[in-house]
């Protein structure tokens, strides 16, 4: 699980439920049916018709993706393509097939298939590019998606408030229970705000970071590929690599030193 999406979610809500109490509140009197229908299901309702269908039947695996923790595999890719540089460099392009079989990730596979076919530099790097492009546009949907809910949320609790507020001021005979139905109306407007800046938001920016590491680790392989190609020495390969991740290989490889298997290579098994 990563850890930081839900102690966040936690911390966030504990310290504003906290405070309420503290200021004389209870947590009973947060509660409202009306409110949750109006603020979640008009949020649900704007986002449907925001974005097409095929793209929110994705929505489960992003919330998945913001709430468990990835590597992407970045050391396991980085110790690959040195071991691959080094054999390249010593017995040619065509001894790392056997090698290949052994690599899961379907990123770095097609790339050391295309350079081992003897295809052209300029062309590999044309179709690794755009594989990373399509992730970036698959990624940046999902992104879209909880900034259009974290818009939408604070706007529906307005207009849950404002619901309830004419309610009230259509009937004022019972002025004792005038003051309870106004902080009722009130109720919308906070769920409305404290879930796009608690939950939506947090999450687009969640899945933000993530792209960037996804993107950053791919980005890496392509410029290990490209150098294999090329017959670039593996010492000036390394180098190259650690600019793409610095301490993130390092620590990965000072964890993992004596234990990782050859060949398990993987940057992210789900691309």
């Amino acid at each position: 699980m990563d850890l930081s999406t839900i102690i966040g979610i936690i911390v966030g809500f504990g310290f504003l439920i906290t405070g309420y109490i503290l200021e004389g509140g209870t947590v009973g009197s947060l509660g409202g049916l009306s409110a949750a229908m109006i603020v979640f299901g008009g949020t649900a309702g704007a986002v449907l018709i925001s974005f097409p269908l095929s793209d929110l039947k994705n929505l489960p695996k992003w919330f998945k993706l913001a709430f468990t923790s990835q590597s992407f595999g970045t050391a396991e890719a980085y110790e690959t393509l040195i071991r691959f540089a080094e054999k390249a460099r010593r017995e040619g392009l065509l001894s790392l097939e056997q090698e290949l079989e052994s690599v899961t990730d379907r990123f770095t596979h097609q790339g050391m298939q295309l350079v081992i076919d003897g295809t052209d530099p300029e062309i590999t790097k044309e179709i690794l590019e755009s594989n990373i492009a399509v992730l970036e546009k698959r990624h940046k949907v999902g992104i879209a998606v909880f900034e259009a809910a974290g818009g939408y949320s604070p706007t529906m609790g307005i207009v849950g408030t404002v619901m309830g507020l004419i309610m009230v001021l259509g009937n004022l005979s019972d002025p004792e229970a005038l003051s309870h139905s106004i902080a009722a109306a009130f109720i919308a407007t906070l769920y409305g705000v404290a879930t796009a800046n608690l939950l939506w938001l947090p999450i687009a920016t969640k899945l933000k970071m993530k792209d960037k590491a996804e993107v950053s680790s791919m980005e890496m392989v392509l410029d290990g590929i490209l150098s294999i190609q090329a017959g670039e020495n593996p010492s000036i390969l390394k180098e190259k690599l650690k600019t793409h991740v610095g301490s993130v290989v390092l620590s990965e490889d000072k964890n993992r030193e004596g234990v990782a298997a050859p060949g398990n290579a993987s940057v992210s098994e789900s691309r």
